[in-house]
């Protein structure tokens, strides 16, 4: 398994931008999905955006065309650049690695704080 940490949450005006990264260290990360989820207040975390290891992505229809997932591989990282930041969009948001299921995350990071304002 390899630990990841995030970073690039912050505080930003709806319509705003931002771009977290996540970093792996442990293992190489080139040849697994990679992906976000976030989790707002009261609410279940659900996912935003996968990559495969051939740097495929799918996103969630609340953020498709407005996010953008990418990889480095050569730097163990992964991003995700959020575009047009709505209020709905205000959550923790984590990094998550499917090291062992393709279907399941099984390695998580700590999460970093977006919040939009409006």
């Amino acid at each position: 398994q390899a630990q990841l940490v995030e970073s690039g949450g912050g505080l930003v005006q709806a319509g705003g931008s931002l771009r977290l990264s996540c970093v792996a260290s442990g293992r190489s990360i080139s040849d697994k999905k990679m992906g976000w989820y976030r989790q707002a207040p009261g609410k279940q975390r659900e996912l935003v955006a996968t990559i495969t290891s051939f740097g495929v992505p799918t996103y969630s229809e609340s953020v498709k065309g407005r996010f953008t997932i990418s990889r480095d591989n050569a730097k163990n990282t992964v991003y995700l650049q959020m575009n047009t930041l709505k209020p709905e969009d205000t959550a923790v948001y984590f990094c998550a690695g499917f090291f062992a299921s393709w279907v399941l995350p099984t390695s998580w990071g700590q999460g970093t704080q977006v919040t939009v304002s409006s």
